[in-house]
Order: structure tokens, then C-alpha cells, then sequence
């Protein structure tokens, strides 16, 4: 991952180059802040969950969309969506920059990370 925002001097958002490696994605998570992902290499996929259940840190998922990600594509992930992305193809590698929107300034861009088996329920927040 390259950080892009500071060479730029972003205020408004978090800028970021990411590579995935031969069918890696990212574990599921949120953000407070809207993200746009714009691919630059490779396929990927992006895939959103809706939550079952009110436990902040276990609860059930159930995927509500699949998205195929290819050269040129743009995503965009409200925030306070429940998501991973990475890449689709276990020979190639995939990669996108990360928009990462501040939600208001002077407020912090956060990101909350969650252990999952990426089909029925999360296991936890990881730290």
C-alpha cells in the first residue's frame, strides 16, 4: 500500500494505492466516512453484508451484493457499509486506489475491522 494523500497534502480525504496479491481481499469492515475505490490493475471484487442482530462485536452477515471490479472501474461504499474487497484471480495481481472520505473536519477517518467466515457471522472486532 502506498499512502498518496500526504504527497498531494489531502485535508479532505485519505488517498491510498493498494495492492492485493493472487486472490487476497480484505477482512470485512466499515468505515465512518464514505470510500471510492477506482481499480487500476487486475480483477477484484467488492462484496457488501447486511448485519443480523444488535452485538457490536458478533453478530450474523449475509451477503447482499457482488460486485465484479475491473481496469478502470469505480466503486463507491457509503459509509457505514459493511464490506471487503480484493482481488478475484489467484494468478494475478489486483489493485485500486482508496478514496477515503473524511466525514467532517476535524473529525478522524476510522475504519473498524471484524474476523469473519465471510458468509454467516463476524467473531469479533480485531484491534
Amino acid at each position: 500500500m502506498i499512502e498518496i494523500s500526504s504527497i498531494i497534502n489531502s485535508k479532505e480525504q485519505h488517498i491510498y494505492h493498494v495492492y492485493f496479491e493472487y486472490g487476497a481481499k480484505t477482512k470485512v469492515h466499515t468505515h465512518n466516512g464514505n470510500q471510492i475505490l477506482i481499480v487500476t490493475k487486475g480483477r477484484g471484487v467488492l462484496e457488501t453484508f447486511s448485519k443480523k442482530g444488535d452485538k457490536k462485536d458478533y453478530f450474523g452477515i449475509k451477503r447482499t451484493q457482488k460486485i465484479s471490479l475491473n481496469l478502470g472501474d469505480v466503486a463507491h461504499i457509503p459509509k457505514g457499509t459493511l464490506h471487503t474487497h480484493g482481488s478475484a484471480d489467484k494468478k494475478r495481481l489486483f489493485s485500486h486506489i482508496a478514496i477515503n472520505i473524511i466525514p467532517a473536519k476535524n473529525k478522524e477517518y476510522k475504519t473498524v475491522w471484524y474476523e469473519s467466515d465471510f458468509k454467516t457471522h463476524t467473531n469479533d472486532i480485531i484491534k
